[in-house]
């Protein structure tokens, strides 16, 4: 997408052609008139990959290209900015709309830079709409408030993967999953050092492994050498073995 020097859908036959089309991906620094212009014939792809370039900014195409979707399942979203550069805000036209299709949505990655003065409410919406996810895939959570993990339900939910969360906030998560979870996969690693109930967490997260995830193939844990916790670590294994 990123190499087209002109407007494609003009060309005859474009129609036929195009209408078909199920992969997108591109960038926000291309010119919103070519979205608007897909926009009018592409009402039904499939996955959506768009990466946030040079100067972060609005895309109005992108936005109603989104608007008219008919069965989008996969959106991934990549920052792929210097922050000095943040002025603008990139996320909330084309995320309004996201919002509204968040119940069809199977698989979500998000990766942008998170920034301290910026107001994320439309992605906290997003989050609580996701009925049907099956991957998701956030590098940031810190985001959310901790008042907010609760009502996030994830029935379908097969692959976690989040960067920047708490033991205690994934086990929320896992707790209210449907019991279909493949891949935990985290890195709390920067909590280890500061929060004081990093212990009795990280117990409490092994337990909800193995209570909730009889699916469960990949895992990154992480946990204290303590007797208790290889005693729980042991009795995921008991699980998992009897898996197979």
């Amino acid at each position: 997408m990123n190499l087209i020097k002109h407007q494609i859908f003009y060309i005859p036959e474009a129609k036929n052609r195009l209408e078909s089309l199920c992969e997108l991906k591109c960038d926000t620094s291309i010119d919103p008139s070519y979205f608007y212009g897909l926009a009018r014939i592409c009402q039904y792809i499939q996955r959506l990959i768009i990466a946030v370039n040079i100067v972060p900014k609005s895309n109005s195409g992108i936005a109603k290209l989104i608007e008219v979707q008919k069965n989008l399942k996969y959106f991934e979203w990549t920052d792929d900015f210097d922050v000095d550069y943040f002025t603008d805000d990139p996320y909330k036209e084309t995320f309004l709309e996201l919002e509204k299709k968040a119940g069809f949505l199977n698989h979500l990655k998000l990766s942008f830079l998170y920034i301290d003065s910026f107001d994320y409410t439309i992605m906290q919406r997003l989050l609580l709409k996701l009925h049907n996810i099956k991957t998701l895939k956030i590098n940031d959570f810190s985001f959310i408030y901790e008042s907010t993990f609760k009502t996030l339900v994830y029935n379908d939910l097969e692959i976690l993967n989040i960067d920047y969360i708490t033991i205690g906030e994934t086990s929320i998560i896992i707790e209210n999953s449907g019991g279909h979870l493949k891949e935990v996969s985290l890195k709390p690693y920067d909590f280890i050092y500061y929060q004081d109930n990093f212990s009795d967490e990280s117990l409490i997260f092994i337990r909800k492994i193995y209570e909730n995830c009889p699916l469960i193939e990949y895992l990154s844990l992480a946990f204290l050498p303590s007797k208790n916790h290889f005693i729980e670590f042991e009795k995921l294994l008991q699980k998992i073995e009897k898996k197979y």
